[in-house]
């Protein structure tokens, strides 16, 4: 059994909830973050703390040697805005995830897990299963699959063993939620509880479905150990509660109190309408099961920025492209 675990984007949402999760059974953590979508408070005290970027390939080299396992979670998951900031997404994408890979090899590990994402299917009919042939839509999705093709080269030349996650559409605590690009739930939230209306893009039909943090880290935790998992696409996440933008902000308004009259902004670029996942085969190789509604879990998340306090939002990254397609929510700081 591997006893060491390195985690890139330890700080940020998805990085320290699976950071405790190892802690939890024994692990020997670490892990790396430059603070840009995560904080310092998430980082769990007891793992080993490097302040370092993904592509400084030789500080990887040194924070990562001795590791058995490496969770490659960093990333600016930022979708909607890689139409308009192609070279910032796909740096912290496909470059990132190549340092991060070279690193790995370097220090042979066994097993590299990389943490996809659900843009890779894009406009395929849903739910979306594992053997679909990718489309992407939009930069952000482009850089993950070229990074995926990037990890399984790497592992057949320098002989570590692999396995893709495709976590989707994660809420619950911890959640960078005054980033005003991304995390729909989350910006609803802040806004409502500053008594503000949500921004909905286009006519709010578009459809997904959420993972609450602790249903997305138990399945991803398995990845670590189990032996049929490797070289396999797998999706985490629920298939169930396929729900409209709109029925999101229905629940979260009803959950906080709030008197709902959403505000419709045009649709945003390359946006896809239905984009939902099947589950079917993390049930049958991770016995999944997910154990949160979306209703439980949204209230968590609720519970957890209402301790926090509102926060204004922060508009952290830059635009590349500005022109009559980039939102106007992002050109004018309406959000």
């Amino acid at each position: 059994m591997p006893e060491s675990v390195f985690i890139t984007g330890i700080a940020g949402f998805l990085g320290s909830h699976l950071a405790d999760e190892f802690i939890e059974r024994g692990y020997d953590v670490s892990g790396n973050d430059t603070f840009v979508g995560g904080y310092e408070a998430n980082i769990p005290k007891e793992a080993t703390f490097f302040e370092i970027d993904c592509n400084d390939v030789d500080a990887m080299k040194e924070a990562m040697a001795g590791t058995d396992i490496v969770y490659h979670t960093a990333a600016l998951a930022h979708e909607g805005l890689s139409v308009f900031a192609p070279a910032r997404i796909n740096k912290s994408i496909y470059q990132s995830t190549s340092a991060t890979l070279a690193a790995a090899a370097a220090t042979d590990v066994d097993r590299f897990v990389y943490c996809s994402s659900m843009s890779r299917y894009g406009e395929n009919e849903t739910p979306f299963t594992e053997d679909m042939e990718p489309q992407p839509q939009d930069p952000y999705a482009v850089s993950k699959v070229a990074a995926e093709e990037m990890v399984e080269l790497m592992a057949e030349i320098h002989d570590f063993e692999y396995v893709i996650a495709v976590p989707h559409n994660i809420i619950g605590p911890r959640q960078k939620y005054n980033d005003p690009f991304r995390n729909v739930a989350a910006i609803f939230i802040n806004r409502m509880l500053q008594g503000k209306q949500p921004i909905i893009y286009g006519d709010g039909e578009q459809m997904r479905c959420f993972t609450f943090i602790q249903d997305d880290v138990r399945p991803l935790r398995k990845l670590a150990t189990y032996d049929n998992v490797t070289g396999e696409v797998i999706n985490i996440g629920p298939d169930d509660e396929f729900i409209t933008i709109n029925t999101l902000a229905e629940t979260i308004a009803d959950i906080i109190g709030f008197d709902l009259d959403p505000i419709y902004e045009r649709d945003r670029p390359q946006e896809v309408r239905l984009a939902n996942c099947s589950a079917d085969k993390a049930r049958e190789m991770l016995d999944y099961n997910a154990q949160y509604t979306l209703r439980d879990g949204l209230q968590e998340m609720v519970d957890w920025i209402e301790r926090e306090g509102p926060k204004e939002f922060e508009y952290h990254l830059d635009l590349e492209i500005i022109n009559e397609e980039t939102p106007d929510t992002w050109k004018n700081q309406l959000i």
